[in-house]
């Protein structure tokens, strides 16, 4: 059990994840004290220090009890829990908390004159990837034999110069595959950051910390994707309103001022709030229809 007394949370120092993890912990209530060469921050009113490092050495950092906490895709979390294996070395640590930004997928792509026909036709052929470790768990789990070659950047070109016949990246938009002349042809992996903690018995000061910040990220996390919808409904179509929330929270009623035939409901949204939800409340003499935002949630 270590005696240090400060919180150790292990970040992307530049990146994709990088400004969402900041906005994330900023949210929390954290004030960070960031500068762009300084590996190490401080939090200035909570004790918690932040390790900014490349996101590969993050897991390693959870995993081996040097960070309590990390932020992390989970391609590169699973990769490196997948080599680690392999290799006898320590690979434990606990996802405490799934979060809802960092989304792209680890896909198989071709040269687009490359005729796809399903997995099989992949058998023998040779990739360039980042990911050698999820891309032969694929592989073994299709039943295919593959080569690749690792490579830590420009992996899209591989096809092009003869060091590869495909390539095995994330994948956002897809628009550099089609800058490559490459196409993709299977998803092998999806993935989002996650919030992951190391499996080393912490002191009571750093579980009094990480009792109060877990259930702000997991505020955080609930309150983005959640809506607060307001609205006034006839005082008789309660039961036909309710049925037309999204999500499983039980609406608020309440009486308004001069009113007999209208009451105001209020109810917190879980899910996606479409437009035809909204006219069909309209059309139930529902008006002063608002959906709006939440910053934080709690309980």
């Amino acid at each position: 059990m270590t005696t240090e007394t400060r919180l150790r949370i292990a970040m992307q120092k530049s990146g994709r994840l990088s400004d969402e993890t900041q906005q994330l912990l900023k949210r929390c209530g954290l004030k960070l004290n960031v500068a762009d060469r300084r590996l190490l921050a401080h939090v200035t009113n909570t004790p918690i220090d932040i390790m900014r490092v490349r996101s590969s050495d993050i897991p390693g950092l959870v995993m081996d009890g040097v960070c309590d906490l990390g932020i992390v895709g989970d391609n590169t979390l699973e990769e490196t829990a997948l080599e680690r294996i392999l290799l006898g070395e320590k690979a434990e640590y606990v996802k405490t908390t799934g979060l809802n930004f960092g989304g792209c997928r680890l896909s198989l792509a071709m040269p687009e004159e490359f005729e796809y026909q399903g997995i099989k036709s992949l058998d023998g052929l040779r990739f360039a990837t980042t990911y050698p470790q999820l891309l032969k768990r694929f592989a073994q789990e299709n039943g295919i034999n593959i080569d690749f070659c690792l490579l830590k950047g420009s992996v899209e070109v591989a096809p092009r110069v003869g060091l590869a016949d495909g390539i095995c990246d994330l994948v956002s938009t897809g628009a550099t595959l089609e800058a490559n002349g490459l196409k993709e042809v299977e998803v092998i992996y999806r993935s989002k950051a996650s919030l992951i903690q190391s499996s080393t018995t912490i002191n009571a000061e750093k579980q009094a910390i990480l009792d109060t910040l877990l259930p702000r990220i997991q505020g955080v996390m609930k309150a983005k994707e959640s809506k607060y919808i307001m609205l006034h409904a006839p005082k008789n179509k309660i039961e036909e309103v309710s049925n037309l929330m999204p999500g499983k929270e039980t609406p608020t009623v309440l009486p308004l001022a001069g009113r007999d035939d209208l009451v105001a409901v209020h109810v917190v949204a879980t899910e996606t709030f479409f437009w035809e939800t909204m006219e069909a409340l309209k059309v139930l003499g529902c008006d002063s229809i608002l959906v709006m935002p939440i910053e934080k949630m709690m309980g």
